[in-house]
């Protein structure tokens, strides 16, 4: 990806709410009771979402913030508290038990798909809550520290455009350093439980901490806001504001950061472990098997994912085999890769042209999606790279959400770092997939559905999002990129890749296989750069189970469209199958099913 998670995202699509509704009245008559009783429960649900949301956006106020929600601005919980996770085991109870208590009798469409999404999440929300993550709060991937950074800057959701603004992030970021307390108290718990990091991913998180600790409060990303201060404050503002923010930084952050970085390095890092997988930590098994099962919305166990991967990379070494063949290349697959990775045809001279050549993409693509969509965001979208500061540890590309007022662009980051290992045969599959059709049109038009409930415009369900991330890149042909055999060979490597990623997550964290072996398997399978298959194999160390998602979502995808042309015909419209694929934001894969089966029997007539 990728998508992005937000820091508070423990407690994200999880919980319900609760309201009165009325009944059906006495003057109706016996043949319309049922369809009256059935369209009263689902506006009693409808309201429950809706306060459930006003409730979750208090609880968890940054999802507010990324929403483009102004009103919690000021507001950070320490969300790594036991306090809170107490509370938001109370909440998610609650809500669960107040809409079960409903039920789904007699609900169809979009009020069925509701209620089974927010009663699926809440569930697996408490089911959660026996795996203790919030004894690893610090990971290169997932780094408050760094996420707290780009908050604070001026460059993320945090809006800094009236002295109000200004003044919210003085109260919020005044929080920081308790959290950071917590996090090192969490971490302390793990410690003595056996519940701690890999050493191999805490290496890597210090010089992340030291590229954002500076000694003058100047020097830092946090003094952004102070530089790019709007002209039209009054001078007894800016002389505040600038001091105020003058001593947050440097009396409070700066310290905070110190004492983190400090406690990693002299306390916390002789006590991390050598092995990579979940399976070596107490109750490590189950915890990724649930992993496993949440990320892909399915019941597959880590065994048969970790065989559809091997079928998988078996398949498209055969279709990469065949433009082998059609370039005219003379050797093994293994010397193509490397002459892939190697030849500097492939490479681009500067940052600048690498972003050029993104941008021109755009205009390209965008010539060719009115064949292939109906529906289309109207929320804007732009082309940024990376920021520095965490380049190093940074995907390829990643793609942020707009927010709801339209105030925030969608925008793809683009990884500039170590530019000999980014490819021109890259772009084209990297951007279908993290901006246009992919990432932006699922995010966006999900987020701009108004007659969805907002748990489901504003959640997520990582298989469906991130197969269809992955399905938008089988589009290229159609979208009028891809037009030479290598620009095509990007397409099957990122196909391949994420079908490695399936053999390779199971691998590490429930087969016993070494970080090492992780990134000798990509080497010798894919034609992946050392940098590249070194931080990606620690990215699934940081995050278990969650890269399986892209490629068994897509699987269901393109099993779903077979299944619509085979059975409608000269009936089959792309358009309409993907307005029907996103009409109703991300859904578990077993829903998706069953609503494509019914619009297929719906067009049969």
């Amino acid at each position: 990806m990728t998508l992005r998670p937000l820091v508070l995202s423990v407690a994200l699509l999880t919980a319900l709410a609760a309201c009165t509704g009325s009944s059906a009245t006495a003057e109706t008559t016996p043949a319309t009771a049922p369809q009256a009783a059935t369209h009263d429960k689902a506006t009693r649900l409808d309201a429950l979402y809706a306060q459930y949301w006003e409730e979750f956006l208090k609880l968890n106020p940054i999802q507010a913030t990324f929403q483009g929600d102004t009103r919690y601005n000021d507001q950070l919980p320490d969300f790594l508290s036991a306090q809170y996770r107490q509370q938001t085991h109370d909440f998610n109870t609650r809500w669960l038990k107040t809409v079960k208590d409903i039920g789904s009798d007699g609900l169809d469409g979009q009020a069925l798909i509701s209620y089974e999404i927010f009663v699926r999440n809440a569930e697996q929300a408490l089911e959660s809550e026996q795996f203790p993550d919030w004894m690893l709060p610090f990971d290169q991937f997932n780094n408050i520290a760094g996420f707290a950074a780009q908050l604070g800057s001026g460059t993320s959701a945090q809006p800094f455009k009236t002295v109000k603004d200004y003044d919210d992030w003085l109260a919020r970021g005044a929080r920081i350093p308790g959290i950071f307390d917590t996090a090192i108290a969490n971490m302390r718990e793990g410690m003595k439980a056996g519940v701690v990091q890999p050493r191999a991913l805490m290496v890597k998180v210090l010089p992340q901490f030291d590229a954002l600790i500076k000694d003058k409060p100047e020097d830092t990303l946090f003094w952004g806001p102070i530089t790019n201060m709007p002209k039209d404050f009054s001078a007894a503002d800016r002389e505040r504001l600038t001091n105020a923010y003058r001593e947050l930084i440097g009396q409070q952050l700066m310290p905070a950061y110190r004492k983190v970085r400090a406690f990693i390095a002299d306390e916390y890092m002789s006590k991390t472990r050598a092995t990579p997988g979940m399976d070596a930590l107490p109750n490590g098994k189950a915890w990724y098997a649930f992993n496993a099962r949440n990320s892909t919305t399915t019941d597959k166990s880590p065994e048969e994912i970790h065989q559809i991967g091997l079928d998988e990379v078996a398949r498209i070494h055969g279709e990469i085999r065949k433009v082998m063949q059609q370039v005219g290349f003379k050797g093994s697959l293994q010397d193509f890769f490397r002459f892939m990775q190697t030849d500097k045809r492939f490479s681009f001279k500067s940052e600048d042209a690498l972003l050029a050549h993104y941008r021109a993409l755009e205009a390209k693509i965008n010539e060719k999606i009115p064949a292939q969509f109906s529906l289309i965001p109207k929320s804007p979208f732009e082309i940024r790279p990376v920021e520095p500061f965490r380049a190093k540890s940074a995907a390829g590309g990643e793609y942020y959400p707009p927010s709801e007022d339209g105030t925030r662009p969608g925008i793809f980051y683009v990884n500039t770092y170590d530019l000999p290992t980014r490819k021109t045969w890259d772009s084209e599959d990297l951007y279908l997939h993290e901006a246009i059709p992919g990432h932006h049109f699922q995010i966006a038009l999900q987020q701009e559905l108004t007659g969805l409930p907002a748990f489901r415009r504003f959640g997520g369900e990582t298989a469906f999002a991130e197969g269809w991330g992955l399905y938008a890149e089988s589009l290229g042909k159609d979208l009028g990129v891809y037009t030479d055999p290598y620009s095509y060979f990007g397409y099957l490597q990122n196909e391949l890749w994420r079908a490695i990623r399936l053999v390779v997550d199971t691998g590490l964290h429930s087969k016993g296989w070494s970080r090492e072996q992780v990134i000798k398997y990509m080497l010798d399978n894919s034609a992946e750069s050392e940098t590249q298959s070194t931080a990606e194999a620690e990215r699934y160390m940081a995050i278990p189970g969650q890269a399986l998602a892209y490629k068994i979502g897509e699987l269901k995808i393109q099993e779903l469209r077979h299944r619509a042309e085979q059975q409608l015909g000269d009936k089959f419209d792309i358009r309409e199958f993907h307005a029907e694929v996103l009409k109703d934001g991300a859904v578990p894969l077993a829903v998706l099913e069953a609503k494509i089966d019914r619009w297929i029997a719906a067009k049969k007539g």
